[in-house]
């Protein structure tokens, strides 16, 4: 299966919003969770947000109110809208696509190669 592609980061002040996008891949017979995480320069990569395959919705404490996790599968997408951003939410986003093991298909996890999102002062 084809790997995950993010798109959409970049460069905005403290307060500003920003859209990340991942091209997700996804077979239209299987189920996936569908994932962003983050890492800052010098930290481990950490978690941001989940849409799973019922469509419930998980985010971290850090990011709660402020990002929504989205997803449009007509045009096998998920979105990371980012609101109130923080100097402290700069960071490589990473899409990571959880496939579910069903009657008709294998787990498998998969990482996109990610994008930068840089917030400033």
């Amino acid at each position: 299966q084809v790997q995950p592609v993010e798109s959409g980061g970049g460069s905005v002040q403290a307060g500003g919003s920003l859209s990340v996008s991942c091209a997700a891949g996804l077979y239209t017979w299987c189920r996936y969770d569908m994932n962003w995480y983050r890492q800052a320069p010098g930290a481990e990569r950490e978690f941001v947000a989940v849409i799973r395959s019922d469509g419930s919705t998980a985010y971290a404490d850090s990011v709660k109110d402020r990002f929504t996790v989205s997803q449009d599968n007509a045009r096998n997408t998920v979105y990371l809208q980012m609101n109130s951003l923080r100097t402290e939410d700069t960071a490589m986003y990473y899409c990571k696509r959880d496939r579910l093991r069903t009657i008709n298909c294998s787990e498998e996890e998969s990482w996109g190669r990610g994008t930068q999102v840089t917030v400033s002062s």
